[in-house]
């Protein structure tokens, strides 16, 4: 009886408790709303083809974003030897829309006037005029730059002004990019700011780097994901462990029983 119990109304129980959904962690990127700036060389050294595979770059990081009025803002500063603002942080909130901007960007041609643009982008683009967040909402302000080349302008005192100012600076250098004026631009520490790929045909691997970098943001949010994980975890054990007890229990219980039904029927 003690058996058929078992198997049967316990089996059943526990069915009913590991059918439940798996508890998984989370594959999608739920990045907390930023400001983002990207900041792109289009000087003459960069190919068309190559230039294509930039803005599918791009394309594939706002992809992996929440874009939105309240959630991340984009916007781009185009630049060789003139700096063109494309569009601004409150041109877009719609992603789609985002996309097809990025598509119809045109390359500038010569020259590189990186510091140009980074000063064009602090003065300009960071601005609540242009879409940025005040200060007071806590709205991480983000820049990520693109080039392949050496600045011809001076980088380092621009790149620290606008860090000062609160922008977070990413240096994203292609094929003959200089290191040291990537260092000199990025934020710190320079191994999480400072990225380097031979040519733009693999620059979008550097997409679930990003992903993963602008992910930490939620670190919080994920962690929490985690422990409630855990906490599910814990809780079909202890059900399990429960269901254990009981079926011992009643396995004496109907034991006794059983006994008792023995002696009296003698």
């Amino acid at each position: 009886m003690c058996r058929s119990l078992n198997k049967q109304n316990i089996g059943y129980m526990s069915s009913l408790i590991t059918a439940q959904k798996p508890c998984t962690t989370r594959s999608n990127c739920r990045n907390r709303p930023i400001d983002l700036v990207f900041i792109i060389d289009s000087s003459r050294s960069v190919r068309p083809a190559e230039f294509e595979k930039a803005k599918e770059f791009l394309q594939d990081m706002v992809d992996s974003l929440e874009i939105g009025s309240d959630a991340t803002r984009v916007g781009l500063v185009n630049y060789a030897s003139t700096v063109q603002i494309e569009f601004l942080l409150k041109t877009y909130f719609d992603k789609l829309a985002l996309k097809q901007a990025l598509v119809r960007v045109e390359p500038l041609a010569s020259g590189t006037m990186t510091g140009m643009a980074i000063k064009s982008a602090m003065e300009k683009a960071f601005t609540v005029g242009a879409g940025a967040r005040a200060g007071s909402m806590n709205i991480a302000k983000v820049a990520i730059i693109v080039t392949d080349g050496r600045p011809q302008d001076q980088v380092e005192e621009v790149s620290a002004a606008a860090r000062a100012s609160g922008i977070e600076i990413y240096a994203v250098g292609v094929d003959r990019a200089d290191m040291t004026s990537l260092r000199l631009m990025a934020s710190q520490p320079h191994d999480e700011h400072v990225f380097y790929v031979e040519t733009y045909g693999v620059i979008e691997k550097l997409t679930s780097k990003f992903r993963e970098t602008l992910c930490e943001e939620m670190r919080s949010e994920i962690t929490q994901d985690a422990c409630i994980c855990e906490a599910q975890i814990v809780f079909q054990k202890k059900v399990q462990l429960t269901m254990q007890e009981l079926k011992h229990f009643l396995c004496s219980v109907l034991a006794k029983i059983q006994t008792l039904f023995i002696s009296v029927t003698q």
